[in-house]
């Protein structure tokens, strides 16, 4: 694919979420793709497409009067790209608002599908709004971040085993 295809699909991926279009995200991916962040690291489209549905599902549920995404700096290439976004959002464990800003970087088949993606962004700036006082307290500790990591997981996964 061509570096303006590649750019087409992170811009198809983000206007997806920013309208909380869970499939059309999913439809954006690979089979076999890898997607890491601070809370996922999943593979294949199933895990990823389902982190995505849950987490719009759970958004739309209780947070949509919030939601607000917004992107720039979509750039790529042949087979790479990279994109910020910014989120606003109410974190549905909490009920806490959070404004979170992410550097996403992606590779792409060769027919213009995400095969990995990986979202980076400032965890401890992220838990102190997200979980308030534990956050701030121990945001920047392995221990908090390894326990979000699988809360995260056990999410998914019980989230998984109910789709049909």
């Amino acid at each position: 694919m061509t570096a303006a295809a590649n750019a087409q699909t992170i811009e198809r991926f983000y206007e997806a979420f920013s309208r909380l279009d869970a499939p059309a995200m999913a439809a954006c991916y690979a089979s076999d793709a890898v997607f890491d962040d601070e809370a996922f690291s999943l593979r294949g489209r199933q895990q990823v497409g389902g982190m995505w549905r849950m987490l719009c599902t759970a958004t739309k549920a209780k947070g949509a009067d919030v939601w607000r995404l917004t992107w720039r700096d979509v750039q790529a290439d042949d087979t790479s790209g990279r994109a910020h976004w910014d989120a606003h959002y109410r974190f549905s464990a909490t009920g806490r608002l959070v404004d979170n800003s992410v550097d996403a970087r992606f590779g792409f088949t060769p027919d213009g599908l995400i095969a990995t993606h990986r979202d980076s962004f400032a965890f401890w700036t992220w838990s102190r709004q997200a979980l308030g006082a534990p956050g701030l307290l121990l945001g920047w500790t392995p221990m908090l971040r390894n326990k979000v990591r699988a809360t995260a997981a056990a999410n998914l996964a019980t989230y998984l085993a109910r789709q049909p």
